[in-house]
């Protein structure tokens, strides 16, 4: 008897997944994924659009917004973004983040935009103060929008958007206000009409807790009458062809169907836990591995990247190594022997740190069984750490305390 070809060994149990996306899927929306198709012409699609439009409308907290969806990764959305408000040879504002500002940066002047950035500082937020000078420093008001990342997913920080906002209409200045809630939507508060967003770009595979494959974006009435006003030239990212009640024009085409039939079980999954709930959960579970690295930190060799502990993120920490520290040996040796995938970090923190991702559908149990299995990663490659498990064990226990706070 011929032996039966497979792909993979049988490995017991499961793979815990702590990359800051693509993140674990729950079950429900797995089985979401394996149903057959329908034909356009079944009510049930538009029912399903419809269902992801207004369950993401209220994730976004926007009451006035439309919300346009793409096949794409987030890098997609942030074109439907450039393509949309950005006039060609228009100028764009993007303040510094590292690696994903930088990023959006590159892809704007691609696509024949100027670009103009604020100085990126390591280990820290965005400066509001800095992007109000670059609107000052722009009489004529050729910057068309602002480009901000919430949450920057390879250093770990989450800016503070409120205070970019108030610094920006302190100016005067037209400018739109874009920003990125790829990595922080459903882990960090986000309120998009009281914030004064103009459009939101996101992205399914990280806090949506969905396979990669649907990127979105949210448009405030001012934005959108500023794609109908740009003479850009455009076609699939066009909002304003998407503006439709039929859904083949809402998807330029056809829809991704059982995609968009996971979201829709994935918002409603948020929507049965309640925001404030799915919010707390994720302050707590930052503040878990937080308590692990500052035990791990007492060995000497490790500390955070983010610098300012109020802006360290709810949804990824970026843990610092030393010089010469082999990150994908490190990282290898945790996803091969003990069953925990983790990240390196992205563009100039390359090879200087790695990730660990706690959004989406995430709890203690995962968390402390990652937190186990990467300090013995580290002690097996010789790296000087502190005891963060049992520091994030003891954190838990107090935490669970009566009276205690979760967020503490």
């Amino acid at each position: 008897m011929s032996e039966t070809p497979h792909l993979d060994a049988r490995i017991p149990g499961r793979r815990l997944l702590q990359s800051p996306g693509p993140t674990p899927i729950p079950d429900a929306v797995l089985h979401a994924l394996m149903g057959q198709p329908m034909d356009m012409g079944d009510p049930r699609v538009d029912e399903t659009i419809a269902a992801c439009e207004t369950g993401l409308k209220q994730l976004l907290q926007t009451a006035e917004g439309d919300v346009f969806f793409f096949i794409c990764n987030g890098h997609g959305a942030w074109e439907a973004a450039i393509e949309n408000l950005v006039p060609p040879g228009g100028a764009v504002l993007v303040p510094g983040t590292g690696h994903f500002s930088e990023s959006w940066a590159v892809q704007a002047e691609a696509l024949g935009r100027r670009v103009l950035r604020t100085p990126w500082v390591e280990g820290l937020a965005i400066d509001p103060q800095a992007v109000a000078q670059a609107l000052r420093d722009d009489p004529q008001h050729q910057i068309a929008a602002v480009f901000v990342v919430h949450t920057d997913t390879s250093s770990g920080i989450t800016s503070d958007l409120a205070a970019i906002g108030e610094a920006m209409r302190a100016t005067g200045h037209p400018a739109l206000f874009v920003a990125d809630v790829v990595a922080s939507l459903g882990a960090e508060p986000f309120a998009m009409d009281a914030l004064g967003v103009d459009m939101a770009v996101g992205a399914s595979q990280k806090g949506l807790m969905c396979p990669p494959g649907v990127g979105f974006v949210a448009t405030s009435a001012r934005a959108l009458s500023a794609a109908r006003a740009n003479p850009a030239p455009r076609f699939y990212w066009d909002i304003v062809l998407r503006k439709s009640d039929l859904s083949y024009r809402k998807f330029c085409g056809t829809p991704p169907q059982n995609l968009l039939a996971a979201l829709r079980v994935a918002l409603g999954l948020l929507q049965q836990e309640g925001l404030p709930q799915v919010l707390a959960r994720h302050r707590r579970l930052a503040a878990l591995v937080h308590a692990a690295v500052e035990g791990w930190a007492q060995g000497g060799a490790l500390g955070f990247f983010a610098q300012q502990p109020a802006r360290r993120s709810n949804a990824v920490t970026t843990i610092t190594v030393p010089p010469g520290t082999d990150v994908n040996a490190l990282r290898a040796l945790a996803r091969e022997d003990y069953q925990v995938a983790f990240a390196g970090a992205l563009g100039p923190l390359q090879g200087r740190g790695f990730r660990i991702g706690h959004l989406g559908d995430q709890n203690p149990a995962s968390l402390l069984g990652a937190i186990g299995a990467i300090e013995a990663a580290l002690r097996a490659q010789g790296v000087p750490v502190g005891d963060g498990t049992g520091a994030a064990v003891r954190w838990l226990a107090q935490s669970a305390a009566p009276g205690a706070s979760p967020a503490a």
